[in-house]
């Protein structure tokens, strides 16, 4: 399994992935890294997705979180999506739960928050959806959207249009994703659950191919 090389990503990165404490007290380990040329071993990152399918139960590690997930699927559910159920993705550094979702015959949407009691709080519980595209000569290959507070880390491909919008309701998240792929013309059709897990396994394929081509990927002989 590759891991991440800290040495090769930017300031913000580090800080998005590690917390500005965390930036702090490695950054003298990066800096020397990249004054010697040399990798950093960081995170492991899996070569694929795992969606691990749970049992329907009220979710959520806390009531709070329980009534907020509950509100979100209500939303999702009125907006038009269609649930496909819950997974448990092992390979996630956070947010590990998630509810699958199709909304139309183009979008993935994911319902993602964290009760994994060894990981670190992922804060609220957030809604990703993915769109591939059938026309991808402006060179862009598929249309991300996310509302969770920090950005994803490491930068995804630039082969994605990304949309990060922090706190927006799962109506306007689907409603500007939705907007973003008509920008660029038409969203490939995703049949049922398999389709769903295709659609996330070739954006997490899409991002790595990007990252080895940056220099983020370390393998087991070069750590």
């Amino acid at each position: 399994m590759p891991a991440l090389n800290l040495a090769a990503l930017t300031t913000e990165e580090l800080q998005a992935l590690l917390g500005e404490e965390g930036a702090q007290s490695r950054l003298p380990d990066v800096s020397r890294a990249r004054l010697e040329g040399r990798p950093l071993l960081g995170p492991l990152l899996p070569a694929a997705l795992t969606f691990e399918p749970l049992a329907e139960r009220p979710w959520g590690a806390t009531p709070e979180e329980s009534r907020r997930l509950t509100a979100l699927d209500a939303e999702l559910r009125a907006a038009g999506a269609e649930p496909l159920g819950v997974y448990y993705v092992p390979q996630e550094r956070a947010a590990r739960h998630l509810r699958a979702y199709l909304f139309g015959p183009e979008v993935a949407a994911a319902l993602r928050w964290s009760e994994t009691p060894e990981l670190p709080r992922s804060g609220q519980p957030f809604v990703e959806a993915v769109t591939w595209l059938r026309d991808r000569a402006s060179g862009v290959a598929c249309v991300f959207s996310t509302s969770a507070a920090a950005v994803p880390v490491p930068a995804p491909s630039e082969a994605a249009d990304v949309r990060v919008l922090p706190g927006a309701s799962p109506t306007e998240l689907l409603t500007l994703h939705r907007r973003a792929v008509l920008h660029h013309g038409r969203g490939g059709r995703i049949h049922g659950e398999e389709g769903w897990k295709r659609a996330w396994q070739e954006l997490h394929a899409l991002n790595m191919a990007a990252w080895a081509r940056r220099g983020l990927l370390l393998h087991e002989a070069e750590g």
